[in-house]
């Protein structure tokens, strides 16, 4: 392998970002692990790990990051900050044409660097190979029932945030044995539905089958893990077709009516396409039959799959109320037939150091070996939305979006 020098960046987006690609111990595994390879840490402080905690496993912490070959992030690097003709790896969230984010695509390209993007990383199936998706599951299920718990007054659970890790997250959990005999129900079968599934089994609580969650009544709080094919269908009535419904989801009408009667927590894991069903309507919301009082939104799409989210919101400021009579957004747990909101959009971040651990683990096993020696596969050619100022040929269809 050649020499490489890594730099680990200071995040310097707004609000801070406390998470790192490579925790102190992941640096040292990486410089074992890959001979050649030495990692550089740029001062910061704000992350969750410090500037002493590199220090102290012998990794170098220094405030130039210009001797170094490779940058990694986490969140988009201000356009202030480039450093002309480097090769960077973060989130850059431009592939869709995301608007707020044009003018960094443009910087990269006239300061001729090459950027390659985590969120494009996909193993021969086309399935992303790392993600903090796990981490958004775990606190936003966490968040659905410290706001259940809340909105009930039934019991007050430490913000996720303020909890030193995840160890310290789950000395909570046994406040929430005060739970009544609720239905919760969990969407998705991805990563983010995982986490949150992992939060309500430690939490002690039941899951049963969709049939017995529609059907039947339980003396304890219970939940249901629903796929899409739960509460989807063809439009046209033609067996249901998984790989269809992700090619053609305009074909499909939402099911998810025959949950609304009985559930009274929801927590929506789901990733949603613009041209997919919604599951339910704001009209739904005002049926006497719709009896969901509380919704953690961890996929977070504003406008999306779920009408209420209107907006996302903070993680000091989790919360909001929706009054289904105007439509309107309200103070949280402000009036008893509002639906209450936990709509954050960047749920890793209340569990930065956990979060690290688990996307350093994947960037060591899944990707350094494809970065740092043989690309055979293009594992990074596929992530690689410009190189050397130009866009690569898969991303060509950004020209329009960067003129």
């Amino acid at each position: 392998m050649r020499k490489v020098t890594l730099g680990i960046i200071c995040e310097g987006k707004n609000p801070p970002d406390k998470r790192v690609p490579l925790t102190p111990k992941k640096c040292v595994e990486a410089q074992a692990t890959f001979p050649g390879l030495t990692v550089v840490v740029q001062e910061s402080p704000v992350r969750s790990y410090s500037d002493q905690e590199y220090r102290d496993l012998g990794i170098e912490v220094s405030p130039d990051m210009s001797p170094c070959d490779l940058l990694l992030g986490v969140k988009e690097v201000p356009v202030a900050q480039l450093i002309p003709n480097k090769t960077y790896m973060f989130f850059s969230h431009t592939v869709k044409k995301q608007p707020a984010n044009r003018e960094l695509l443009r910087a990269i390209l006239q300061k001729n660097i090459t950027l390659i993007d985590y969120e494009m990383l996909t193993n021969e199936n086309g399935e992303r190979i790392v993600a903090f998706g796990r981490y958004a599951g775990i606190v936003g299920a966490y968040n659905g029932l410290l706001t259940y718990g809340r909105k009930h007054d039934l019991y007050r659970l430490k913000p996720a945030y303020q909890c030193v890790d995840m160890d310290d997250m789950q000395e909570e959990f046994f406040k929430v044995k005060q739970l009544p005999p609720i239905k919760i129900a969990v969407t998705g079968s991805g990563r983010v539905a995982q986490g949150a599934l992992e939060v309500l089994d430690r939490m002690g609580i039941r899951k049963v089958s969709v049939y017995d969650y529609l059907y039947l009544d339980f003396a304890e709080p219970v939940y249901a893990q629903l796929r899409s094919s739960d509460y989807n269908a063809r439009i046209d009535g033609r067996v249901w077709d998984t790989p269809d419904f992700h090619r053609n989801p305009q074909l499909y009408k939402s099911t998810f009516d025959k949950f609304l009667p009985v559930t009274d927590l929801l927590i929506a894991c789901a990733y949603w396409h613009p041209t997919a069903p919604k599951l339910f309507t704001e009209e739904d919301t005002r049926q006497p039959s719709f009896r969901i009082n509380t919704i953690a939104d961890v996929t977070c799409d504003v406008n999306g799959s779920i009408p209420c989210t209107k907006r996302s919101s903070s993680i000091q400021n989790p919360l909001f109320d929706y009054n289904p009579q105007t439509g309107e957004l309200e103070e949280p747990c402000s009036r008893p037939g509002n639906i209450t909101m936990m709509a954050v959009d960047n749920l890793p971040c209340e569990l930065p150091r956990n979060a690290s651990r688990d996307f350093g683990r994947q960037l060591l096993d899944n990707v350094f070996p494809h970065l740092l020696a043989d690309d055979a596969d293009q594992v990074i050619e596929r992530a690689t939305i410009a190189r050397n100022g130009q866009l690569t040929e898969r991303y060509q269809y950004l020209s329009d979006y960067v003129k």
